[in-house]
């Protein structure tokens, strides 16, 4: 698994308890819920870029909500799966925030997350939301 994915599902990991059971950002960003073990084995850059989608997703919660729900069809915000949820808001954070990364390379990440962590159709309704905000966005 490359680096970027690594730090996709730990950033997935985190942001998914974030709404079970809420804490602040500097906390989170200790990655005191990872395994000791595991942590010590990881890269630098993905602990790097895992801290980078958490906090901005964090710090652009509203924002990023906001844009979901513009693009949902026939489907109620509270309503949305927190699996599907969590993965669609550190994709909208990477589409708006991270320009340096291809919106291609974010819903194909998006919808391999979907496949691996969500429900059987979950990837649909993922790219179909993202897909939505990249073309009014003309990203």
């Amino acid at each position: 698994m490359g680096s970027r994915r690594q730090a996709r599902v730990l950033a997935f990991q985190n942001l998914f308890g974030q709404d079970v059971n809420p804490r602040k950002t500097e906390e989170v960003l200790k990655f005191d819920w990872v395994d000791p073990e595991e942590q010590k084995s990881l890269e630098p850059d993905v602990l790097l870029f895992a801290r980078v989608l958490i906090q901005g997703t964090l710090e652009n919660w509203d924002l990023i909500n906001a844009s979901i729900q513009e693009h949902l069809r026939n489907w109620d915000f509270n309503r949305v799966d927190k699996v599907d949820l969590t993965i669609l808001r550190i994709s909208v954070f990477q589409m708006l925030f991270l320009k340096e990364i291809p919106v291609k390379v974010v819903i194909d990440e998006a919808i391999d997350l979907a496949k691996i962590f969500a429900s059987d159709d979950s990837y649909r309704f993922v790219n179909g939301v993202l897909d939505g905000l990249r073309r009014e966005k003309g990203l």
